[in-house]
């Protein structure tokens, strides 16, 4: 196979979404194009003409929208829920369609389906013109990076295929997206109902000369723009079936490769290609969206995560960025908070640093924004536990692009799109010390480790921790103890208890305390630390076996009744707000280290049996009580 002929093969596929409001007639148009395409196998065609009976309609109409919408719920309600994805293939290419909802509530489901697609099938209702959704689905689509626009203006035929109109909202669109970026705006007038303008020219409407959707969508040309971008290849894994054999796998990002090429490692060093294996056999050549092993002529530290890159174009390399998020899940984002963060291949711990504004995606104009909810998009600063490779997505869709996934549920939360290096031309890195915690822990004859004492207020937490700590000390322990009001006296003492408050408060303590960590402490924190996200946190701050949370598991009534700040009593009179377990939340720990119950044993007794634990586990000498 020659390079021309690999490109012919590789950019005959394409992604495409359709968007646009509710009824605009999304689904329709796509189960119009399979219909006339004569995509439809004669048993689906038979299921659809009964399916459209029992909706309602007459023999003679088939209902197209009822091929797409596949979930009961979304034909019961005749509008589309999820992302329906379907595969078709022509005589000129093949597709990947996405029918994406046009619901303001599964707007992170027009989002998921823009992702993928390189072009946008926008429908506008003929009758309503531009709405709000067309507004938002053209945003986000800028956003991610979308760059050709099909305007389909619909139901043409319910106002007679009147030229004027379809005029007047395709000059409508044009001012509108002006500032979005887009490539390409091609207007196509399309009844889906009707058949007009989908996959054959409509004698309806003589004075459009344009080509019709399916002849556009067969000669957009998007992969060539992929091809032409710089090399990429996230590795996926690395084969080593023998001594003698070592190949990265993955698939190709952007750009091409040939044997013999120069590709540039996340060492900095440089090596050639060797040989490019796919399951048929080796090839010459390969380009973005190829599956291959690659093999190199030198032995370079190179592992699953890494990215592979063009030396003549090597990409951004930083622990911090900024990227314009839209939030997926109905847990609010608050800034500080840690997910974990996946960029090609590599998963990483990530941290939303600050949110810089908010966007409104009716209008594009930009808000100050505290947090952001479910379907918000906002400009957000991103930190992460180590440097990472990326583009920034306007070059480079495929290793601009990320996800943000919650530790405690593993669902994904967030999905970002990087808009700026935030450490470019900066050396800011950890610096080494020439003795390490280990070895000032061992001067001290101890090992490095924070106590994590969480629960209510009133639960009995420092009451404990200084036990602990008194008993340490006189063992001749080197400790330090962090307390809840302590911190807020002067470290802390510019927040209050919001939530976003609170996670911040936790997120400093727990800098802190890696820090006391590097100086072989015994690090003693007592805090309420509400949030099982917050205290996950500062568990992955530090080496595993360093952290130990201790639960004091004290009903709340019984930390009601004990109130001995008068905390409870002043929420309960309305002179005390985000108080947690009146107001405010709290999550409890469902796999600590250590559980303690106070309503069952004396102070004395519960803190004994936390040095017992830490003796167990040989991480102090026994203790006498």
């Amino acid at each position: 196979m020659d390079d021309d002929s690999a490109i012919e093969l590789d950019s005959d596929l394409l992604h495409f979404i359709t968007c646009g409001s509710v009824d605009d007639g999304k689904s329709t148009l796509i189960g119009r194009l399979l219909y006339d395409s004569r995509l439809i196998w004669e048993d689906q065609l038979s299921r659809l003409i009964q399916d459209s009976n029992r909706a309602g309609n007459a023999d003679s109409e088939i209902d197209f929208a009822l091929l797409v919408d596949g979930l009961e719920a979304e034909r019961e309600q005749r509008i589309t829920i999820d992302v329906a994805y379907r595969y078709f293939k022509t005589t000129r290419r093949s597709f990947i369609v996405a029918d994406t909802p046009g619901h303001e509530q599964y707007t992170r489901n027009m989002a998921t389906g823009a992702s993928k697609a390189t072009v946008a099938v926008l429908l506008v209702d003929a009758r309503k013109g531009l709405l709000v959704q067309t507004r938002r689905h053209s945003l986000i689509c800028s956003l991610f990076g979308l760059r050709h626009i099909i305007l389909a203006i619909n139901k043409m035929d319910l106002l007679s295929y009147r030229e004027e109109t379809y005029a007047r909202i395709t000059a409508e669109y044009r001012q509108f997206a002006a500032p979005l970026g887009f490539k390409s705006i091609v207007a196509i007038p399309v009844s889906a109902l009707r058949g007009d303008n989908v996959t054959e020219r409509s004698a309806r409407m003589p004075w459009y000369s344009g080509a019709t959707l399916l002849a556009y969508l067969e000669s957009v040309d998007v992969a060539s723009e992929l091809a032409k971008q710089p090399f990429r290849f996230p590795v996926q894994s690395v084969n080593r079936p023998h001594m003698d054999f070592r190949g990265h796998a993955g698939t190709i990002a952007s750009g091409t490769i040939r044997s013999g090429d120069l590709i540039l490692a996340p060492s900095g060093h440089t090596a050639k290609i060797k040989e490019i294996i796919t399951y048929e056999g080796a090839l010459p050549f390969a380009m973005c969206g190829q599956a291959v092993t690659l093999t190199i002529d030198r032995d370079l530290d190179i592992g699953r995560g890494d990215l592979l890159a063009s030396p003549d174009a090597p990409p951004e390399v930083s622990d911090q960025f900024a990227a314009d998020l839209i939030w997926m899940s109905e847990k609010a984002l608050f800034p500080r908070r840690s997910y974990l963060a996946r960029i090609g291949t590599k998963t990483i711990s990530a941290t939303v640093t600050t949110i810089k504004y908010r966007i409104d995606v009716d209008t594009g104009a930009k808000a100050t924004a505290q947090s952001l909810g479910l379907n918000d998009i906002g400009l957000c600063h991103i930190a992460t536990s180590s440097p990472v490779a990326f583009d920034l997505y306007q070059k480079n869709r495929a290793t601009g692009c990320f996800i943000l996934i919650d530790r405690i549920s593993n669902a994904t939360v967030g999905a970002g799109m990087i808009s700026a290096n935030l450490r470019a031309g900066t050396k800011v890195q950890w610096q080494e010390s020439f003795i390490g915690k280990s070895q000032r822990a061992e001067q001290k004859h101890q090992r490095q480790t924070i106590l994590w004492f969480t629960g209510f207020s009133g639960a009995g937490k420092s009451t404990i921790a200084n036990l602990v700590e008194q008993k340490l000390y006189k063992a001749g322990y080197h400790t330090i103890l962090l307390d809840g009001d302590n911190v807020r006296q002067g470290l802390n003492r510019d927040l209050g208890f919001t939530e976003a408050d609170r996670i911040e408060n936790i997120r400093r303590v727990g800098e802190v305390a890696k820090l006391m960590i590097e100086a072989g402490l015994v690090v003693i924190c007592s805090f309420i630390s509400p949030y099982t996200a917050e205290r996950e946190m500062v568990r992955n701050l530090v080496e595993e076996g360093e952290f130990i949370e201790i639960f004091v598991d004290t009903p709340l009534a019984e930390c009601m009744r004990r109130d001995p700040k008068g905390l409870y009593a002043s929420a309960k009179a309305g002179k005390l707000a985000n108080l947690t377990g009146v107001d405010a939340p709290y999550e409890a720990p469902l796999r600590p280290e250590i559980r303690v119950q106070t309503m069952e044993q004396s102070a004395e007794e519960l803190a004994a049996s936390v040095l017992d634990y830490l003796a167990t586990r040989t991480m102090i000498d026994h203790i006498a009580n």
